[in-house]
């Protein structure tokens, strides 16, 4: 899922210092990786990727599995990890790593049935060929991972790449540093035997992340802010690196009046405040139905209010995210919203209460723009039409959920995101087969599911003649006779659907 953080402001040091969200306790420092240090980490992957690669699926299967176990084996030591770097408690650190090795081992488990070669019909002029269309790995793969879910998120590119036959090089957050690269040098632990640069870390600040851009990888995987994501795009433009973005979202939710209202309170309620609210997918908006608002405002109003920072979820990981959540708080208070549920008081030094926010204007920040905090906007419609209208008018399309009873597939279809939970929130992403990626602003790609691990191979095409016949059609040689015989046969084929 995404950050907001601005990849590319780069603090001018030689080390890169791993703090305690919730204290400012330091953890450790890292080096900063400078631009021949990520050309060297890319290059020893690519001296790793043909061994990886001629391995097979069920070679690379078995390994990946062994990571799998490895994580299982130690959870606890992870756990606190992510707690004391990350910030989040420990059942929000456990949800995470559980969805972790649910993706895991759906793409050891699957890649072979979705990347083996495909045969297809060469179709009736060309009878005489076989058709068959390949998915080889692409190579070494870049991987820039984001904070709010150190592992959950790179996990969708890292895992999937290797699941397709390719070597990563990660370059985690420099707020989650120690995370990623414990991540990354478990898979090595899990698997000794194998040669080391299949999976690397880099560590550093946003030039390290431009560095692993610039440095001749085959693809670059990126997870953060929008902004962020275009800078990346347009540098790897100049070598035609393919990327794949995961940016930002404003997600919204609709809830009709046929909804089970307590329900999706209760669920909405965690969309939009657990993890602190940073969370890309986590519901920003609400559009409710305006004979049912006041019973669901109420009932949102009650749940909200027994969730409380530091108990229920952890700090903000990033710091100067939380002048943007202040920001947006005050622009909506400004501009006529109230806050039915805290307030500007709610934002803190390291801890944002909730605030659940109602009659903000459409065009006000904490409704235009990412806010990644524990926020939300409630606003009455006087009809599904209208929530739909304006739930698409986002230039955000990540992802949506639905409250219906009876239409909620019908509304989904017809909201322009990536991804939609029905009388849920969130599911999509538990969900190992469903792809997962957004539209717009939201950008580019798909990880996870099928989709998820054809976006690290290349498509190839081969036509093999299996044996010679007489009709020569693509040859200096054809003699008029073979043309004209095929042009009737086609207009025969073809020229009767009128």
């Amino acid at each position: 899922m995404t950050t907001a953080e601005d990849e590319t402001a780069t603090p001018v040091t030689e080390t890169l210092r791993s703090v305690n969200p919730a204290t400012g306790e330091p953890i450790t420092e890292w080096p900063v990786d400078d631009e021949a240090a990520v050309v060297a980490a890319v290059e020893r992957a690519r001296a790793a990727a043909a061994h990886w690669r001629d391995l097979g699926f069920d070679a690379r299967r078995t390994a990946l599995l062994r990571w799998a176990s490895y994580l299982v084996t130690h959870t606890e030591e992870l756990l606190a990890l992510m707690r004391r770097e990350n910030g989040k408690p420990r059942d929000d650190a456990s949800i995470e790593l559980i969805l972790v090795l649910e993706h895991l081992d759906w793409a050891a488990r699957n890649a072979k049935k979705v990347l083996r070669p495909r045969h297809v019909a060469p179709g009736l002029f060309m009878a005489n060929h076989e058709a068959v269309v390949e998915h080889p790995p692409l190579g070494v793969v870049g991987v820039i991972g984001p904070w709010n879910y150190p592992i959950y998120t790179p996990n969708g590119s890292v895992a999937y790449a290797l699941a397709a036959g390719n070597t990563v090089v990660f370059k985690p957050s420099e707020y989650t540093t120690t995370i990623g690269v414990w991540y990354a040098e478990s898979f090595a632990r899990a698997n000794p035997e194998l040669p080391g640069g299949i999976l690397t870390a880099v560590t550093g600040f946003g030039a390290t992340g431009a560095a692993l851009v610039r440095s001749g990888v085959d693809k670059i995987a990126f997870t953060g802010s929008t902004p962020t994501g275009k800078r990346i795009a347009a540098a790897a433009a100049d070598s035609l690196t393919p990327v794949l973005l995961e940016c930002g979202g404003k997600d919204a939710a609709i809830v009709a009046a046929d909804a089970d209202i307590p329900a999706a309170a209760d669920a909405i309620a965690w969309s939009a405040v657990s993890n602190s609210g940073q969370t890309c997918v986590g519901t920003e908006r609400v559009y409710v139905d305006r004979t049912v608002y006041e019973e669901f405002l109420t009932e949102l109003r009650n749940r909200v209010r027994t969730v409380k920072a530091g108990v229920s979820y952890g700090p903000m990981t990033m710091p100067k995210q939380i002048d943007i959540v202040r920001d947006h708080v005050a622009d909506a208070l400004a501009r006529g919203g109230r806050a039915v549920v805290g307030g500007l008081d709610s934002v803190g030094d390291r801890y944002i209460e909730p605030v659940l926010l109602v009659d903000t204007p459409e065009d006000s920040r904490a409704v235009t723009e990412e806010t990644f905090g524990p926020t939300v906007t409630v606003t009455a419609v006087g009809s599904v039409d209208e929530a739909i209208r304006l739930a698409n008018a986002s230039e955000f399309g990540l992802a949506s959920t639905v409250f219906s009873r009876r239409r909620g597939m019908e509304i989904a279809r017809r909201l322009r995101v990536g991804a939609t939970s029905v009388n849920a929130v969130l599911s999509f992403g538990a969900i190992s087969a469903l792809p997962f990626g957004g539209t717009g602003a939201s950008g580019v790609g798909r990880i996870h599911g099928a989709e998820g691990l054809l976006e690290f191979t290349r498509t190839q095409s081969i036509a093999r003649q299996r044996f010679p016949i007489g009709v020569a059609l693509l040859s200096f040689r054809r003699r008029a006779a073979v043309l004209g015989l095929i042009e009737r046969v086609v207009r025969l084929r073809h020229g009767r659907h009128r």
